[in-house]
């Protein structure tokens, strides 16, 4: 047997579960999270709507939510943003803005 063989492996994971998983380890702000929500949230979740994300404080009060939507596999009904997935990176900033004490700025 050659050692070809063992590089050739299946790897059944998907490309998100193995795309840069790196730990985020400076302090993450609200501007960080921003960028994310209007880039790939604020189409369905702009002020006025069912679920607005418009703001920091509406960002803040739905963190948990916000959190478990998008990190649902695919295929899930309640998966966000609809139609697609953020990178584990961006997933990552949101837990760590969480985690990090929710800071505005």
């Amino acid at each position: 047997m050659s050692s070809a063989a063992l590089l050739t492996a299946c790897d059944s994971r998907t490309y998100e579960e193995i795309s840069d998983n790196t730990p985020i380890t400076a302090p993450v702000r609200y501007t960080e999270v921003k960028a994310i929500i209007d880039n790939s949230c604020i189409n369905c979740h702009s002020a006025g709507s069912f679920k607005p994300l418009a703001t920091y404080t509406d960002v803040k009060n739905n963190i948990d939510g916000i959190i478990d939507r998008i990190q649902r596999p695919n295929g899930d009904p309640g998966k966000m943003p609809q139609g697609g997935s953020l990178s584990q990176t961006q997933i990552n900033t949101f837990i760590k803005w969480k985690a990090d004490g929710l800071t505005e700025n």
